[in-house]
């Protein structure tokens, strides 16, 4: 994860000359940022072909608003990825000893701080989510804390408030998370199972909402059935803008426990 030859060097002390320094990122995957904390902006790049240059620029003299987030956890180094210590094949086995814990998952089950959250992403401007309501089995359900429905099938609509609260036209990532209460076996604090990006000007509100089949919100693969299971019990709903930062929660209720096969 180290860039290459002196560049952390390079980029900390021109950090310490002046703080004002933005850095511009170019990788496929996370690197180690010992001197994140000394710069005023990051921004990662990607690899974006011919354009980049332009692109970048666009976003360095605010002619775009840049409106994206990151499609995985940046961790501090590299031994605390959750394939750290499988990363490699051992007399031509592959070992995925990671299981379902990888990125967001794995971080949070083992309560582990990064760098910078799957999920996350700043721009020119500022949004307040808020209003959470949720509809299953065209059953409604208040905001907070909904534990008077249920459901046990059909579809979860999951509707909250998005305000552009900043002085730029900006597009936001709602992203809706599931945990459940009490499950059988051992499973991720929580998984993100669906999202949207709205746009919205400077000033703007709206509801947005954000649709997943409950089985393929609740499920998960029962190796002994070799079925997927929606399991009986309490399932909170968690929306926000990243996987740390989820303010606006909600639940629902399966009634019965049903095993499924197919899409």
């Amino acid at each position: 994860m180290n860039l290459p030859g002196r560049t952390d060097e390079l980029i900390s002390a021109v950090a310490d000359a002046n703080p004002n320094v933005v850095v511009v990122l170019q990788s496929g995957t996370p690197v180690s940022m010992p001197w994140a904390y000394k710069v005023s902006t990051l921004v990662q790049a990607w690899y974006g072909g011919n354009e980049t240059g332009n692109a970048i620029a666009d976003i360095l003299f605010g002619d775009v608003n840049p409106s994206a987030k990151l499609p995985l956890s940046f961790p501090f180094r590299n031994e605390d990825s959750p394939a750290y210590l499988n990363y490699r094949s051992e007399r031509g086995r592959v070992l995925y000893g990671e299981d379902v814990y990888i990125g967001y998952r794995f971080y949070e089950a083992t309560n582990k701080r990064v760098q910078y959250p799957f999920g996350h992403g700043l721009s020119y401007t500022s949004f307040h989510l808020s209003h959470l309501k949720i509809n299953v089995s065209n059953r409604n359900f208040d905001s907070n804390y909904c534990t008077n429905g249920y459901a046990n099938g059909g579809t979860l609509h999951v509707t909250v408030r998005v305000e552009n609260t900043g002085p730029v036209d900006g597009a936001e990532v709602i992203q809706m998370y599931v945990t459940q209460h009490s499950p059988s076996i051992k499973r991720p604090p929580k998984e993100l199972k669906g999202f949207v990006k709205s746009f919205l000007h400077a000033g703007e509100a709206k509801y947005v909402e954000v649709s997943v089949e409950v089985k393929y919100a609740t499920s998960f693969w029962d190796e002994a059935r070799k079925a997927w299971v929606s399991e009986r019990g309490t399932y909170d709903v968690l929306v926000g803008n990243s996987s740390v930062n989820t303010p606006l929660k909600g639940s629902f209720d399966i009634l019965k426990t049903e095993w499924w096969n197919g899409l």
